[in-house]
């Protein structure tokens, strides 16, 4: 119980300083008189004056507060390398039980970095404010921290902790600990395919004599592309060709160090975008049609693509008596197209392309060679396909899919996906195909052709392939076997989706990864890691998930889609991910680069060492205390927090008010009486 004393002023504190001011002077003037009663007088002005200000005797009723300490938990990924584990649950548990002894102490139990897969790096005094954020500083009475020492952030000013109190850190693992990590230095974002890219990186030991020599291997999309020899703690260069479109994961990976604390940081990966430059169609019209504008205007809409269009308006046969130098029509170069820079172009288009003697067939052997080195080429066929000029009778038969029998059929149809149509990637779900009939125009003509190789997507009545796909060697064909995919850009009957399926199949004959017929996935949404599955399978075996820590993880593929197949699982790491399925695999890099919490991994009591001895902790090694924890001592002064075998908190003489009593000295009659006797007295003095 504490009393005081109190004042609540009946006028403001400017108007009672004059009035203190008027009755000093008065008091002093009737003292210096020596008037009679002049002391009563002086009195009854003072009883005055603190009746104005309304005095009060308080009495505060208080109830103690318990100080606060907070034991911090690192449990980021780093913690599961070697014994750490293991003795920061010891230490855990013994601490727990030496706090339990000390009377009027409140333990706040803070767990950091529970695998999240947002954080990067231990954030130990992230989770301390957080955790302490209810509390007054005056009540903290320290912390101590369970870790391996690697802190990520650490105040540079001691200020900001909030509070003056020690800070303890008591460090998991061992003193010499070895580690070798691989640390990305420098690398591209982008790149455009066909070129090399330069990445630099650097092999680093920790607890081990530098200089070493390395031998690492460097992988693109898990391909072995290098297996450089270099040294250990220098910088290192790697020049990388971007094989495709589209994300190229870059892996490096070095050896294990001989008793090193753990493998996981002995490689990094990067995701670099390949971004083609210009892809270069040649678009040749064997003569002028309704449908040639809608490969133009497809074509040309497109930023990327350098389109190059020769439509044969004159072929050679024609004479009409017209001079050479009067012609207005560009000569058709055909040696420097087919010869000379064939293997510039991405995709070549024949559209409704029919032989008149423009191309000699020694070119046509070029083509076939171009696409079995890994070009393209895309045939849109009219009724050209089944006259004697026909491409079919060319050297390209070697390469296209589909066999003319000599007949069309002319008739309104709907054009349907087939079975396999339904899960390629070029038509699935294409908009309109999922109603009967297809939400599309129709067509009336169709080249007959039976398919003696690759896949028909797309039929006619009578399962007459229109579109169908195919692989010759490293390159790819696509034949059309109808010429009204116009209607469908005209709006005739509402039209169709022309621009989706065209676009897809172009990027399809051009090797646009998405659009693989087989191929696995990983990418995030959210807090979850998505594989994927494309195949033209009916079914496809269980993912295995390979985390950056921690054991393979099985998924059950479920399908979305015809032709896709899709699960999910947790993301809870930053780091490299792994899938694979069946022959394929994927690779997804989850946060930073180079994460800090494997950049360096081996414990230290450096890290700590500022915080501690600004604040008067102390660091101990858990490993050296034999599964113990130093004795815990409450401190009421000094500055001295700390010893060899025990850590000491700062105990607080912190209460509350819970109740107040207020006895007013002046107020009422008491003031009135108190004030008439004064004045009484002086009177009688003066009438002596």
């Amino acid at each position: 119980m504490t009393y005081g004393l109190a004042f609540d002023p009946f006028v403001s504190l400017p108007v009672l300083a004059a009035a203190a001011a008027v009755a000093a002077v008065l008091a002093g003037l009737l003292l210096a008189s020596r008037t009679r009663g002049a002391v009563f007088r002086a009195l009854a002005l003072v009883a005055g004056l603190a009746a104005l200000a309304n005095p009060s005797l308080t009495q505060e009723e208080r109830q103690p507060l318990s100080s606060v300490v907070a034991v911090v938990v690192d449990k980021s990924t780093s913690q599961d390398f070697g014994e750490r584990t293991a003795q920061t649950e010891a230490a855990r548990v013994a601490l727990a039980e030496r706090l339990a002894r000390i009377p009027g102490l409140e333990v706040r139990n803070i767990e950091a970095n529970a695998r999240d897969g947002e954080t990067d790096g231990t954030r130990l005094f992230s989770a301390l404010s957080a955790g302490l954020s209810d509390v007054p500083p005056e009540r903290v009475a320290g912390a101590v921290m369970i870790t391996d020492g690697r802190v990520h952030d650490v105040p540079a000013d001691i200020n900001a902790l909030g509070f003056s109190a020690p800070v303890h850190g008591l460090i998991s693992g061992r003193a010499g600990e070895r580690d070798r990590r691989v640390s990305l230095e420098k690398a591209p974002r982008f790149g455009i395919v066909g070129q090399k890219q330069s990445l630099t990186f650097r092999v680093t030991d920790e607890g081990a004599p530098p200089g070493a020599r390395v031998g690492v291997t460097v992988r693109r999309d898990g391909e072995v592309i290098a297996r450089p020899v270099v040294t250990a703690g220098q910088n290192a260069t790697v020049d990388v060709e971007i094989a495709h479109a589209g994300p190229n994961i870059v892996e490096i990976e070095a050896p294990g160090l001989e008793g090193e604390l753990t493998p996981v940081n002995n490689r990094i990966a990067v995701s670099i975008d390949g971004i083609r430059d210009k892809l270069r169609v040649l678009l040749v019209s064997g003569e002028p049609n309704v449908g040639e504008r809608t490969w133009r205007n497809l074509l040309k809409s497109d930023a990327n693509v350098d389109l190059v269009h020769f439509t044969i308006l004159r072929p050679p046969e024609k004479q009409d008596g017209t001079p050479i130098n009067e012609l207005s029509l560009i000569a058709f170069p055909t040696r420097e197209l087919f010869q000379t820079k064939i293997r510039d172009f991405d995709l070549i288009i024949f559209d409704r392309y029919s032989q008149q003697g423009v191309l000699p067939q020694v070119y046509f052997d070029n083509i076939v060679r171009y696409v079995r080195n890994g070009g393209a080429v895309l045939v849109a066929a009219g009724t050209d396909y089944v006259e004697p000029g026909s491409l079919y009778n060319t050297p390209l038969e070697e390469i296209l899919p589909g066999m003319p029998t000599g007949e069309t059929t002319q008739v309104p149809f709907h054009a349907r996906l087939t079975d396999p149509g339904k899960r390629h990637p070029v038509t699935r779900s294409l908009p309109g195909a999922q109603a009967e009939p297809p939400q599309w125009s129709r067509f009336f003509r169709v080249i007959d052709a039976d398919a003696r190789s690759g896949v028909s997507v797309m039929s006619a009545p009578g399962d007459k392939p229109i579109l169908i796909l195919d692989r010759v060697g490293e390159g790819r064909v696509a034949l059309l076997l109808s010429d009204h995919f116009w209607l469908w850009a005209r709006g005739y009957e509402g039209g169709g989706p022309y621009i989706d399926l065209l676009r897809r199949l172009s990027h399809w004959l051009m090797k646009e990864p998405d659009l693989e017929e087989e191929r696995l996935k990983l990418t995030t949404s959210g807090r979850d890691l998505v594989v994927e599955r494309q195949t033209m399978g009916d079914s496809v075996p269980p993912a295995r998930v390979t985390p950056p820590v921690g054991p393979e993880r099985t998924l059950t593929l479920t399908q979305v889609e015809p032709g896709l197949w899709r699960a999910t699982t947790p993301a809870d790491q930053l780091g490299l991910w792994r899938a694979a399925n069946g022959d394929l695999n994927a690779l997804v890099n989850i946060g930073p680069l180079n994460p800090k919490e494997f950049a360096e991994v081996t414990s230290t009591k450096d890290v700590l060492a500022p915080v501690a001895t600004a604040t008067g902790g102390g660091l101990w090694r858990l490993a050296d205390l034999s599964g113990s924890v130093p004795r815990v001592v409450p401190v009421t002064s000094g500055e001295r927090l700390a010893g060899a075998d025990w850590m000491g908190l700062r105990t607080r003489d912190v209460s509350v008010v819970t109740g107040v009593g207020l006895f007013p000295l002046f107020a009422g009659l008491s003031g009135l009486l108190l004030l008439l006797g004064l004045l009484a007295l002086s009177w009688v003095r003066e009438g002596r």
